[in-house]
């Protein structure tokens, strides 16, 4: 009974670890699909021109991808690795978020200055709704009542109430802001801005600027730390972010807002995405077309492997 038992423990544990890393490369206009134990290459899909924001089905069946040259929405079968659908999308779509009823895909479009709400089972557009400059950004609160989009040349998060479409709020961040991120309790918000060097965090009560958190590493210059993506610990306590041209992952105290270290990953990190049980972090880095994979109980870079051209977005499948 007891080897039995141990037995199971340790298959439980293998299954734990069964998982798959897709990474979007802009350049070649590919998926990459890895291991998520070894990270070896499985396989490469071809999708539309310039893929960049990618984003699960529920049930993990779909991965949707921003094809933004192609101005659609490319639905890749995760079992069969083919591109079986593709979904209107608007103008240069960049950037995507599934709604907690896994119908609406709200997708940010760059050339447009819209978010497009897309009906994911008919495949048609359900609403347009104008924002700011060049938006990006987007992040739905918890339970889907809002939705947060930042415009890069506004420098602006609209907030939007989802089921009416209408703006309800919209707060000015720093320069060229690229990623929202609710907090699990749906009480707050980050944003980072990629030209201000800094994260705001605003209040879901009155949605006010309720401080900024700002970053400075000894060596690189000032204009070098970018902020982008952003991923939140399984517990919420620690912040993720990507500092772009940095080279490096902050690791920030969401109780403190204070900057507890910096990890050195590949050239220009863009986005990041936690592995099933939150003990890695992966990180897309553009420049050197790799993805790095951290230990987040060591807070140590284990390794790198390289993926396609200018990696971008990056998802993981249970």
């Amino acid at each position: 009974m007891r080897h039995a038992l141990i037995l199971a423990l340790l298959l439980g544990a293998v299954a734990a670890r069964a998982e798959t890393i897709m990474v979007s490369n802009e350049k070649d206009n590919t998926i990459t699909v890895l291991d998520g134990e070894t990270l070896k290459l499985v396989r490469t899909v071809k999708v539309g021109e310039r893929p960049r924001g990618i984003v699960l089905s529920r049930d993990a069946r779909f991965l949707f991808v921003c094809a933004g040259d192609s101005d659609r929405i490319d639905v890749v079968d995760t079992t069969t690795w083919r591109v079986v659908r593709q979904l209107p999308s608007g103008s240069d779509p960049e950037r995507a978020v599934l709604h907690p009823d896994g119908r609406r895909l709200f997708v940010a479009n760059e050339d447009d200055n819209m978010v497009t709400v897309v009906d994911v089972e008919r495949g048609v557009v359900l609403r347009e709704i104008p924002v700011g400059v060049e938006p990006e950004g987007l992040g739905l609160s918890p339970d889907g009542r809002f939705l947060v989009n930042t415009s890069e040349t506004t420098s602006m998060a609209h907030v939007i109430e989802v089921e009416s479409g209408k703006i309800v709020a919209n707060v000015l961040v720093g320069a060229r802001p690229r990623y929202a991120l609710w907090q699990p309790d749906g009480k707050r918000f980050w944003v980072s801005s990629e030209i201000g060097g800094s994260l705001t965090l605003i209040g879901a009560d009155d949605w006010k600027a309720l401080g900024q958190v700002g970053f400075a590493i000894p060596g690189v210059p000032a204009e070098a730390i970018q902020p982008v993506g952003m991923v939140l610990s399984r517990d919420g306590t620690k912040l993720f972010v990507a500092l772009g041209p940095a080279n490096r992952v902050a690791v920030v105290d969401v109780a403190t807002r204070q900057v507890e270290r910096t990890l050195l990953v590949g050239q220009r990190v863009w986005n990041l995405a936690l592995s099933v049980d939150g003990t890695r972090l992966f990180t897309t880095n553009g420049v050197s077309n790799d993805l790095s994979m951290i230990d987040l109980r060591a807070m140590r870079v284990l390794r790198s492997v390289p993926v396609g051209q200018a990696p971008w977005g990056v998802v993981v499948k249970p």
